[in-house]
C-alpha cells in the first residue's frame, strides 16, 4: 500500500530551513494556499498513478487545508471550493481521534491539547460538509490501528 506523506509538515520544514513567511505562526494565509496548492497537486500526480484501485492513503489532503483556513477564519475562494466538490478522495475517509496519552508537540506540531481537539472537531466537520463518511480509527496500538484499517477495507 502506499502512502502520500503529510504535505503541511513538509511545506513548515522547507519554511522552516528557508526562515519563509508561509507558516501557521506567521503567514496563516500565505500558508494555507501552499497547503492547498500542494495537496492538489500531490493528489493529481498519484491519482493517475491508481486507477488500477490499489489502496493509495493520503496523510492529510486538501479538504485539510479547507479546515485549516476555517479554523483561521481564512476566506475560502470559489476555485477552492469548486476543486473539493469535484476531486474526491475515497468516499469513506479514515480519522484518528486525539488522544491525550501520545500527544506530543514537536517543530512543526505546536498546537496546544486544546487546539488539537478543536482541530479535530473542525475535521468531522468540514469532511462531512464535503460529503465524506468517516470512520474513526480506535485508540490502540500502532499494529492494532493498522489491522483495523485492513480489516475495514476488506470488509467494505
Amino acid at each position: 500500500m502506499a502512502v502520500v506523506p503529510e504535505i503541511a509538515r513538509e511545506l513548515i520544514k522547507e519554511q522552516q530551513a528557508i526562515d519563509g513567511e508561509a507558516l501557521p505562526w506567521k503567514n496563516k494565509k500565505l500558508y494555507m494556499e501552499l497547503m492547498f496548492q500542494r495537496s492538489v497537486a500531490s493528489y493529481e500526480a498519484v491519482s493517475e498513478s491508481f486507477k488500477d484501485g490499489s489502496p493509495l492513503f493520503f496523510d492529510r489532503g486538501f479538504v485539510d487545508a479547507l479546515c485549516y483556513a476555517a479554523l483561521e477564519g481564512i476566506p475560502i475562494d470559489q476555485e477552492m471550493k469548486t476543486y473539493a466538490e469535484n476531486y474526491r478522495y475515497h468516499p469513506q475517509v479514515f480519522i484518528l481521534p486525539p488522544w491525550k496519552d501520545i500527544y506530543q508537540t514537536d517543530d512543526q506540531r505546536k498546537q496546544d491539547w486544546n487546539e488539537a481537539v478543536f482541530t479535530f472537531n473542525k475535521m468531522i466537520q468540514t469532511y462531512r460538509m464535503y460529503q465524506y463518511d468517516l470512520v474513526e480509527v480506535p485508540k490502540v496500538s500502532t499494529s492494532e490501528r493498522a489491522d483495523f484499517i485492513l480489516d475495514y477495507l476488506r470488509n467494505h
